[in-house]
C-alpha cells in the first residue's frame, strides 16, 4: 500500500512546492513509482512537472467536483515512475463549491484510496492556508512533511499549522502523523539560517525533524521555469544531491 505524504505549510514561500517536485522525482529515480497530487490553484507542482496548466482539461478541480473520473484526471508517466494529478486556477473556486456536499473532507480520499496500491509514494502538494482543500489532504495522507524556511519568521504560524494537524487527527483522520520537519533555503554564511534552526529544534522537542538540509542553491531557483525537477536539470547540483538525501531519509523512516 503507498503511504501517502502531505507537504503543508500555511505560510507561502516556503518551498512546499520545490519539496513536493524534488522529492517525488528523487523518489522515483530511485525506483520507486510516485503519484504527485497538486491541490494548489497556483498550480506550480504542475507546471513545475512540465505540464502546461492553460491546455488541461481534466484536473484536479474536475476530479472534486465530481465532473471526471480519477483515471482521466491523472496524466501517466511525466517523468519515469512519475504520474500526476494536476491543477489549475479553476481550483480556487472549488472551496465555494465544496460547501454543503457531503463529507466534503474525505472527497480526495474516497478517490486516492482506489489506487494507493498502484504507488510507493503519494506526495501531496498543499496550497499555503488552512483550507478545506489543505484539510481533504490531511484527511487522505498518512503523514504530513512540514517544509520551513530557514528566515526570521519561520515559527510563524507554525503552532496553527501543528494545532489543525491535531484536530484533523482528532475528528477526521486518527492515523494522521507527522512526517517531520525539513528546513529549506539554507544559507550557510548567515547565522540567521544557524539560529532558525536551533530556534525551530527547541520548539519541536518531540517532532522528527530531518538531518537533511536544503540549501539556497541557484540551480534549484532554475528548474522550475524548465519544467523539469533539479535531479534532471542538474544532476550534480547540491540541491540535487539534498534532495535525494531527503529522499533516502524518507524511504529508511520506519517509525510512521
Amino acid at each position: 500500500m503507498g503511504r501517502i505524504i502531505a507537504v503543508a505549510n500555511q505560510k507561502g514561500g516556503v518551498g512546499k512546492t520545490t519539496t513536493s517536485v524534488n522529492l517525488s522525482s528523487c523518489l522515483a529515480e530511485k525506483g520507486k513509482k510516485v503519484l504527485t497530487l497538486d491541490i494548489d490553484p497556483q498550480g506550480n507542482t504542475t507546471r513545475g512537472l512540465g505540464i502546461d496548466k492553460r491546455k488541461l482539461k481534466n484536473t484536479t478541480y474536475e476530479l472534486l467536483l465530481g465532473q471526471a473520473p480519477l483515471k482521466k484526471c491523472i496524466i501517466k508517466n511525466v517523468f519515469k515512475n512519475i504520474s500526476l494529478l494536476p491543477a489549475d486556477v479553476d481550483l480556487a473556486g472549488a472551496e465555494i463549491e465544496l460547501i454543503g456536499m457531503d463529507d466534503n473532507s474525505f472527497i480526495l480520499k474516497k478517490e486516492i484510496d482506489q489506487v494507493r496500491d498502484k504507488y510507493d509514494y503519494i506526495i501531496i502538494d498543499c496550497p499555503p492556508s488552512l483550507s478545506t482543500l489543505t484539510v481533504n489532504a490531511l484527511t487522505t495522507a498518512d503523514t504530513v512533511l512540514v517544509p520551513i524556511q530557514c528566515e526570521f519568521f519561520a515559527l510563524e504560524g507554525l503552532s496553527q499549522l501543528m494545532y489543525t494537524i491535531n484536530l484533523v487527527k482528532k475528528r477526521l483522520n486518527p492515523n494522521l502523523e507527522i512526517e517531520g520537519v525539513v528546513f529549506t533555503m539554507y544559507d550557510a554564511r548567515t547565522n540567521l539560517s544557524m539560529q532558525v534552526v536551533d530556534e525551530v529544534k527547541k520548539e519541536l522537542k518531540r517532532t522528527n525533524i530531518y538531518k537533511t538540509i536544503i540549501p539556497r542553491n541557484v540551480r534549484l531557483g532554475e528548474a522550475p521555469s524548465h519544467g523539469v525537477p533539479i535531479n534532471i536539470y542538474d544532476s550534480n547540483s547540491k540541491g540535487a544531491e539534498s534532495y535525494r538525501l531527503l529522499a533516502d531519509e524518507v524511504i529508511n523512516r520506519k517509525d510512521v
